[in-house]
């Protein structure tokens, strides 16, 4: 069966890196954007990789800019933007599509594991959140108006499992 970990990504700074190297970790996976309703997430984001990173959760953000062009910019510009407004430390990926025929594998992975309000396997906008166990199994699928702190429940119970 197939887990997140069997996915690479490419880092906001063009390196590959395989999610394997988060293994035993529970992983937070957000797709986000700069210029969104909702951008000010990436505060809530940091404080629970602040909080929680020590007790083994990761953060991982994947830009895309296909809700209502809501991330134009290219890879470095996102970067220097979450981390000028936002502080942001948790690993930003670079700009992929959630959604279509160029969709990250990962994020077809995602849909299919948790799909959305009546079983749709789309991204409905941005700041849709996964959570991933430790074994890299997806545990649930949260909407952009979930807010971070509104997971610290969900998260704790799975920093909680063996």
């Amino acid at each position: 069966m197939t887990s997140v970990y069997d996915f690479e990504a490419q880092t906001i700074n063009g390196e590959s890196v395989k999610l394997d190297q988060y293994r035993g970790k529970v992983l937070l996976i957000v797709n986000t954007a700069s210029k969104c309703g909702f951008t000010p997430q990436f505060e809530g984001l940091e404080k629970l990789w602040k909080d929680l990173g020590p007790k083994g959760l990761a953060i991982v953000g994947f830009p895309c800019n296909q809700f209502g062009g809501q991330d134009p910019g290219d890879n470095s510009e996102i970067a220097s933007f979450c981390q000028l407004n936002y502080g942001v430390s948790f690993p930003m990926m670079a700009k992929i599509d959630v959604n279509g025929p160029n969709a990250h594998p990962l994020y077809q992975h995602l849909v299919k594991e948790a799909p959305g309000i009546l079983g749709t396997k789309s991204i409905k906008w941005n700041f849709t959140k996964f959570l991933i166990g430790r074994d890299g199994r997806v545990l649930g699928r949260y909407a952009p108006t979930d807010t971070p702190k509104g997971l610290i429940a969900d998260i704790d119970k799975a920093l909680a499992a063996s």
